[in-house]
């Protein structure tokens, strides 16, 4: 997807240096293209990079994939959970519990086993799933949809923010949960 914005903008370039030939107008200096989250951006802090999986949906319980790769030089240690939080449009917090586990969301069997300590060495992963449902409980409560989620390794470490595609769509329940870390083999 790069090469084809990158041959975007060197045609945008060219047209404009083209214009800018036929008329005694100076071309207008091109804006180069926003930064994008790609594997080859630098490694946040704290060592680890952070991506959303797609949403699975089905009979509206919803389950997305967080992976987190450590991008640093060194072992990188998590035990437990990671720490959400959902975020509007505007990316300003909503008012929606987290839960540590997925027993509240969903009884499916094998999210929910006991936190263990995870470390990554370089270029290791691990993941947890997210679960919400998409319920609607009470037809006078405006239902809850998130754009962005907050995910830290854990509280207290630093966030960043992923966008699930189509949102987070929380009904009324208010409600979303969290397996703990596991290590991908």
């Amino acid at each position: 997807m790069r090469t084809s914005s990158a041959y975007r903008v060197v045609a945008a370039t060219a047209a404009l240096v083209l214009l800018a030939a036929c008329t005694d107008e100076p071309a207008p200096t091109p804006t180069p293209p926003a930064p994008t989250t790609s594997g080859n951006a630098a490694c946040p802090a704290p060592g680890v990079a952070l991506t959303a999986g797609p949403v699975d949906a089905a009979a509206g319980l919803r389950a997305m994939r967080v992976e987190m790769a450590n991008c640093g030089s060194q072992p990188y240690t998590v035990d437990g959970y990671p720490a959400l939080r959902v975020l509007g449009a505007d990316r300003a917090p909503l008012a929606v519990t987290t839960a540590e586990g997925t027993a509240r969301i969903s009884s499916i069997a094998g999210f929910d086993k006991p936190p263990q300590p995870v470390t990554l060495a370089p270029g290791d992963r691990a993941a947890a799933v997210v679960v919400w449902r998409n319920t609607v409980t009470d037809g006078n409560t405006p239902a809850t949809t998130g754009t962005h989620l907050e995910v830290a390794p854990a509280a207290g470490q630093p966030a960043q923010v992923l966008s699930p595609a189509g949102g987070l769509d929380l009904g009324t329940t208010g409600t979303i949960a969290t397996s703990p870390w596991v290590a991908e083999s």
